[in-house]
């Protein structure tokens, strides 16, 4: 959640600035209106700061754990340096190390509020978890020795710290300064020994004496060292590799993992041999031999229980012969053993126990299992094992991503309305008890409005989610590959000619909140409308239009007029929530498949839906199920037009596998469009050919294990990267090689010269200059820069809108812009934005509502004469123009970008008014007034890394925004100064005041004859008094942004120990009120009590005994 610091712009200075590569000008054009006399903007730059709000989703790639079992907080680590941290449902957070190196190992300071981090680049680091925003208090990092292993007993302060070397270091974790006392390998194993014992592996003491510390060495050797005599009191060897270590509560026996999956039992005080050698997965021979060697056991853990048998839970330790099983975890539990499988491997897992204190019985309850891409809680109290509803949103990776929307702001009714139907497809069979990961406290914000994303996924489905108030959980999922016929057989396939992998794959989607229409445009040239309904239904048969979109000259094929897919003939059982209206397919043209969509919309108001190609545009009447325009991209021109394109014949080949296209693919503009006019030295993507070509190779590796059609979407982002900046012959010859590596028969000029249509936007407006009056219009954008508009004469409402036909006519071209064109909008004169118009959602399967449909009347007044009443907001890859209409002359625009080219570009409602949202790929988030085009934020976030990225970011109402950070994780950002100053009230809370519970009592015989734990006083053994000062070479403090250090530089830093010695001292006073309160009640009590015995004495003073 790093906060930014932003290239604020002043009002007025781009106006003043004699570059147009860099300034908004007003065209001083007769008739045009003066945005001054007309508009009055009421955003500045002040209203905008950018920073992370939240992350959400699955740690990509996980690499260690640890729980806090009185804080009831889990925290993985990952690859990438990354931290996240969850609680109860909606409790999660994030941070990241800078250093970017992996986490090999975590370990909380229990019901501290603190956590240990020890990285792979030999580095610690103490975070602060008492704020809503973790912080670095120390680091420490080690300069000769490599870490292998860390351990913090209970309520210590004193790590140690295992090496490579074999050596032991032990760290005092409030000052972070390392002690004197050193273990060395040398000294811990026999002086006979003339090997080295390799790295540590374990470190843990005595449960029932800490004094006593057990060392494990790769080797398979096993020392348990007195602290305080400074020697090894036993040493257990044995001839495989350890791996992992575990105690009994009593400290009397141990148990090790091997590499061979045996496990050992150790007692104590028998170091000669094991007490017991067991293979929990080893076919056992007759003839008494040992058995047959298994896969290692990389972890186990001895927990024991008051009532009954110890568990045993440990993962590995498969028999080699089990070819293709998947990964499994094991609980042993007296004479049982259960072996349950997993669907990833297993990285690692914890025990969860009702004690923190090792030296108690420890009654294990659940076991948390973190797997490469899963987490998964199985509960050890119920029988066979069920494993916990997981609450976190954690399943955004199910299927891989491939396009994401987000809408801030929605209807109030379609959350409640989502998730009353989704809560139907839940998984039955979890176990019956609460979440046991169910620390922390939500977020006290005021930010409660509705917000939906939507995620189209590579297997066809599409998920909701509910992502209001900083939370993410998953609302309801539609399969869109039901429709489909799918193959039976193993090696039958479907007829995808587009692509090999994923079929069913969303390339794009348009979603209307207030009617609930849905249409989505999969990678097989497939469209599908549906409708959202509360009624279950049958569909007897699925309504099919295919449609033949095709360029001049064309010739027929063996396979024409085939769609890709194969739409199900028999009949479809749809369960509430969104249900096929209708499917659309483009079929073969000329020998060749269809070319993909590349840009979607949909209109309920209207009844249409429009979709577009390389080809051209059709409009499809879904409600009367006809097709009511398709035409070529030359024919949306009128023959007068200084942009038309000449027709080109057809492709003779097929298109590469996988070709997932957004708005620009398969027809990119001229070259020059991404290319600096300059030598190229500011752009943000200029490197030597090495590097270039480094990419281009990353992605072909990539395009080998990702799915296709986002492997293409690498390939196309790369040579449009590559491109920028540089010289036109030397770019030429690159994005030829390029090209033909992908498709052999389709050069790069074919490619770029190809328009494509880009974008769609239905409004109320002038189609033509001559317009006096508002009619249904669609705009439509093309990827060589020209906005035409197409006017809509729609019928009445009711039967005849049933009946009669949609006329449909181009107005030939609006303007042209540089760039593909990216998004489209309509103000009216105020500069309040125009949406389109939409039709209130109805179930179609009721019989109770009212099925009358009724189109919604425009909003927009009619032109007066000389007088422009609407401004459309046109954006590109390159730059921004806000046109006048009916008159059709340009009043402002803006070059937003040079060097680079917009990925996203958005108009959004931000603080009552508009304005636009944009991201280049050179990392920068830019932020647009309208009308004027007055840049208000500049600030280079991001710069673009992955394809992913380019993707799926998208902005949203209210200054938020989203993007995939990686295959599993949605980042969530927010572009708005108010959401900023709120952040820390809306984040949620990870540390709670939580009572530490009582030590278990040590009975009266053993505390008479000393059978119980043995303390020890680490501050005499490990303190500078005792052990003396460590080597100033071995280690090199560094002071955190969150210390006290830390704080002299960054005043916004963490809470330090003042806060924290605030907080103790409410809470003792708070205590202090209660016993006071509790004394003055007792005083009552008591002072009552003596009254009533006065009383009784009084009564029965002067009676005999006979009288009573």
């Amino acid at each position: 959640m790093k906060k930014f610091n932003i290239r604020k712009v002043l009002d007025g200075l781009t106006a003043a600035s004699s570059s147009s590569s860099s300034s908004s000008s007003a065209a001083a054009q007769p008739g045009a209106p003066r945005e001054n006399d007309v508009v009055q903007e009421t955003l500045q730059s002040e209203h905008f700061q950018l920073c992370k709000t939240v992350r959400h989703g699955f740690p990509y790639q996980p690499s260690s754990m640890a729980f806090d079992p009185v804080q009831k907080i889990l925290a993985i680590g990952t690859q990438t340096g990354a931290l996240r941290l969850f609680g109860r449902a909606g409790v999660e957070c994030y941070c990241q190390h800078e250093s970017g190196a992996a986490v090999i190992q975590l370990q909380f300071l229990i019901n501290e509020g603190a956590l240990v981090s020890a990285l792979a680049d030999d580095s610690i680091h103490l975070w602060n978890l008492r704020q809503k925003i973790p912080a670095i208090l120390h680091s420490l990092k080690f300069n000769r020795e490599r870490i292998t292993y860390c351990h913090l007993p209970f309520q210590s302060k004193w790590l140690y710290i295992g090496t490579e070397r074999g050596n032991i270091h032990i760290v005092n974790v409030e000052s972070f300064t390392l002690s004197g006392y050193v273990i060395m390998w040398n000294k811990a194993i026999e002086l006979s020994t003339k090997t080295h014992p390799g790295p540590v592996v374990h470190i843990s003491d005595n449960p029932m004496d800490e004094g006593k510390l057990l060392i494990g060495f790769e080797c398979g050797v096993v020392v348990l060292w007195d602290l305080k005599c400074k020697k090894a009191d036993y040493r257990y060897n044995y001839d495989e590799a350890i791996h992992s270590v575990a105690w009994h509560h009593e400290g009397k026996q141990f148990v090790c993992s091997h590499s061979d999956g045996t496990l050992t039992t150790w007692n104590v005080r028998a170091p000669a041999k094991p007490a017991q050698i067991i293979t929990p997965h080893g076919k056992q021979p007759k003839d008494g031999k040992k058995p047959e060697p298994c896969k290692p056991i990389l972890k186990v853990e001895y927990k024991t229980t008051r009532a009954g048998d110890p568990f045993m839970v440990l993962s590995g330790g498969l028999s080699y012969d089990t070819v293709g099983r998947r990964p499994c975890l094991t609980v042993m539990h007296g004479k049982s053993t259960a072996v349950l499988e997993m669907d990833y491997p297993i990285v690692d897992f914890l025990t969860l126990c009702e004690t923190p204190y090792p030296n108690d019985y420890q009654e294990p309850y659940a076991v948390v299992v973190l797997l490469e891409r899963d987490l998964v809680v199985i509960d050890l109290g119920q029988i066979g094992y069920p494993i916990f509803e997981n609450p976190y949103p954690l399943t955004i990776h199910e299927s891989p991503v491939t396009c994401c929307e987000y809408f801030a702001d929605c209807p109030a009714e379609i959350i409640p309305a989502l998730y009353s139907v989704g809560s139907r497809q839940k998984r039955q069979g979890y176990s019956k008890k609460e979440w046991p990961i169910s620390g922390g406290n939500w977020g006290q914000g005021t930010q409660s409005y509705p917000e939906i994303i939507l995620t189209g996924h590579a297997d066809g489905s599409i998920k909701f989610w509910d992502a209001s108030a900083l939370m993410l959980q998953v609302l309801y999922k539609l399969k869109t590959a039901k429709v489909f016929e799918r193959a039976r057989g193993k090696d039958e396939k479907p007829n995808t000619d587009i692509v090999e992998e994923d079929p069913f794959a969303i390339q794009t989607l348009s979603w209307c909140p207030e009617s609930r229409m849905l249409c989505v445009a999969g990678v097989s040239a497939h469209v599908i409308v549906y409708r959202f309904s509360k009624q279950e239904i049958t569909t007897e048969v699925v309504e099919l239009l295919e449609i033949r979109m095709q360029c001049h000259n064309s010739t027929d094929g063996p396979r024409d007029n085939i769609p890709c897919l194969q739409v199900r003939s028999s009949p479809l059982k749809q369960s509430p929530g969104y249900q096929v209206e209708l499917v659309i397919q483009l079929v073969w043209v000329s020998g060749e498949p269809p070319q993909q969509i590349t840009s979607l919309a949909i209109n309920s108001s209207y009844g249409l839906v429009v979709f577009g190609n390389s080809n051209g545009l059709a409009v499809v009447d879904y409600l009367q199920k006809t097709l009511l325009f398709n035409m070529g991209m030359s024919e949306l021109y009128s023959p007068s037009e200084p942009y038309q394109r000449q027709p080109r014949s057809p492709r003779k080949a097929r298109q590469p596998s996988g070709a997932f296209c957004d708005s620009n693919e398969g027809s990119n503009p001229s070259e020059d469009r991404c290319k600096s006019p300059t030598s190229g030295s500011t752009s943000p993507f200029n490197s030597d050919d090495e590097r270039k070509q480094n990419f281009i190779e990353k992605v072909k590796v990539k395009s080998r294990r990702f799915s296709k059609t986002v492997a293409n979407d690498f390939a196309k982002m790369s040579r449009k990267i590559s491109s920028s900046g540089e010289q036109k012959s030397d770019q030429d010859a690159k994005d030829n090689s390029f090209t033909r590596s992908r498709s052999s028969s389709v050069t790069s000029i074919d490619r770029e010269s190809r328009e494509a249509i880009s974008s769609f936007h239905f409004c109320e407006s002038y189609p033509r200059k001559t317009e006096s009056l508002v009619s249904p219009c669609l705009m439509v954008g093309t990827t060589q820069g020209s906005v035409i508009m197409v006017a809509l004469s729609l019928p009445p409402g009711g039967d005849q809108r049933l009946q009669q036909p949609v006329g449909i006519s181009s107005c030939g071209t609006l303007i042209r812009l540089k760039g593909g064109i990216l998004t489209m909008a309509l103000l009216d004169s105020t500069g309040a934005l125009l949406p389109p118009s939409y039709e209130p959602w109805y179930d179609p399967n009721s019989s109770d509502e009212e099925k009358v449909r009724r189109r919604r009347a425009a909003s927009s007044p009619s032109s007066q004469e000389g007088q422009d009443s609407q401004f459309a907001v046109l954006c590109s890859e390159k730059q921004a123009k806000v046109v006048a209409v009916p008159s059709q002359t340009c009043v402002h625009k803006h070059s937003i970008t040079e060097t680079s080219f917009v990925l996203r570009v958005d108009v959004v409602q931000m603080g009552g008014t508009n304005c636009i949202a944009c991201f280049c790929a050179n990392g920068h988030i830019m932020t647009l007034s309208l009308p004027s085009l007055r840049p208000l934020l500049d600030v280079n976030y991001l710069p673009l890394t992955d394809m992913r990225i380019a993707r799926t970011f998208c902005f949203s109402n209210l200054g938020q925004a989203l993007y995939l950070t990686s295959p599993t994780e949605i980042q969530r950002i927010t572009y708005s100064q108010e959401t900023c100053d709120n952040l820390q009230e809306m984040l949620s809370e990870l540390f709670t005041p939580v009572e530490t519970p009582e030590a278990p009592n040590r009975g009266f015989f053993k505390g008479l004859f000393g059978g119980g734990a043995q303390s020890l006083d680490r501050e005499d053994l490990f303190g500078e008094t005792a052990a003396g000062k460590a080597s100033r070479s071995l280690a090199q403090h560094i002071p955190g942004p969150g210390s006290m250090e830390g704080m002299k530089g960054a005043a916004s830093g963490v809470v330090g120990e003042l806060a924290r010695a605030r907080i103790a001292l409410d809470e003792r006073g708070q205590k202090l009120g209660e016993l006071e309160e509790r004394t003055a009640a007792m005083m009552a009590s008591a002072e009552s009590f003596s009254k009533h015995a006065h009383d009784m004495m009084l009564k029965y003073k002067d009676k005999k005994w006979y009288q009573l």
